[in-house]
């Protein structure tokens, strides 16, 4: 197997990764980065980005990613298309397998591999996607200001999602699977006050409905049971807020991450347990995932991994 020696290796795109590369490649750490299964991240999904800096019109996300990675190459980053399917973090330099075929022996790397939304898994999801299927109401919910959405969900993500929409649509329908809430009783409260939204309980959904873009869901109620019914809401959104799936799982044997799957960093920084191993963006951010975050910490993982390196002497 081919080997290859770097001081400096991202692992993953999108905001935080390419972020990342342009700090990293200004402060001459040569940075190989690996884009990932999906180059750009989780931004080439999303049509319209409105709530960027810098983007006064507005920019869709893979126009975006683009001028962040021509931005990163123009200082020199190696950006590569590649997989990471193996790693060992037992000691440095880490030795890093991607696409089965090749070893990255890195001095410092940067985890910047995001995380994936989880779906319901039927069709119609990607059928509309982006044209009113999200799993982020904080960077599409502007775009349905008076008008009537749904919600998926029924923890403290989808209350929180529910309660944020509701106060820009006239309507918001909260459809939860089973018969109560998961969420806090702080977040339950909310919802269950709040006369924009109406919680539909022992609901799930069967399908969207639309001319190219969302106009409806066709739901069923008490599926299985005797009273088991199909009705149909009239909808210009429909937004998942089942949770999220950190990319992590290559990198559990050596970093410490949370119960789902989050890595955990040290004292506010991006430092992991692994001295030289540090992450940015939604794969350690349970709480925002937005791209200007992503943004920031990749930026903050470029200074630590200078400063690493720096204190080696590397």
């Amino acid at each position: 197997m081919n080997t290859e020696k770097v001081r400096c290796l991202i692992i993953g795109s999108g905001p935080a990764g390419y972020t990342a590369a342009i700090y990293a490649s200004r402060a001459n750490l040569s940075p190989v980065l690996y884009e990932g299964m999906q180059p750009g991240g989780q931004l080439t999904t999303t049509n319209d980005v409105e709530n960027f800096p810098g983007y006064p019109q507005g920019i869709t996300g893979p126009e975006m990613m683009e001028d962040l990675k021509k931005q990163a190459e123009r200082f020199g980053a190696d950006i590569r298309f590649g997989y990471v399917t193996a790693t060992d973090l037992s000691v440095a330099p880490y030795k890093i397998t991607v696409d089965g075929e090749k070893i990255i022996e890195a001095e410092t790397i940067i985890i910047s591999t995001g995380a994936t939304a989880k779906y319901l898994g039927i069709p119609d999801e990607t059928k509309y996607a982006g044209s009113g299927v999200s799993a982020c109401a904080t960077c599409d919910g502007f775009f349905y200001r008076k008008k009537v959405v749904a919600v998926v969900g029924g923890g403290d993500t989808a209350c929180e999602e529910a309660t944020y929409l509701a106060a820009l649509a006239s309507k918001v329908f909260l459809i939860v699977r089973k018969s109560f809430l998961r969420a806090s009783k702080i977040m339950q409260e909310r919802v269950l006050t709040n006369p924009n939204i109406e919680v539909l309980f022992e609901h799930e959904t069967l399908g969207l409905t639309g001319d190219k873009v969302v106009q409806g869901a066709n739901l069923v109620k008490r599926r299985g049971m005797p009273d088991e019914e199909q009705i149909h809401i009239a909808i210009d959104g429909f937004f998942l807020a089942i949770g999220h799936k950190p990319n992590s799982d290559v990198f559990k044997p050596w970093i410490e991450t949370d119960e789902v799957g989050y890595i955990r960093v040290l004292n506010g920084s991006t430092r992991t347990n692994i001295p030289g191993v540090f992450a940015a963006g939604d794969v350690a951010d349970p709480h925002y995932r937005q791209a200007i975050t992503a943004a920031g910490s990749g930026c903050q993982a470029a200074i630590d991994a200078e400063r690493y390196l720096s204190e080696k002497g590397i």
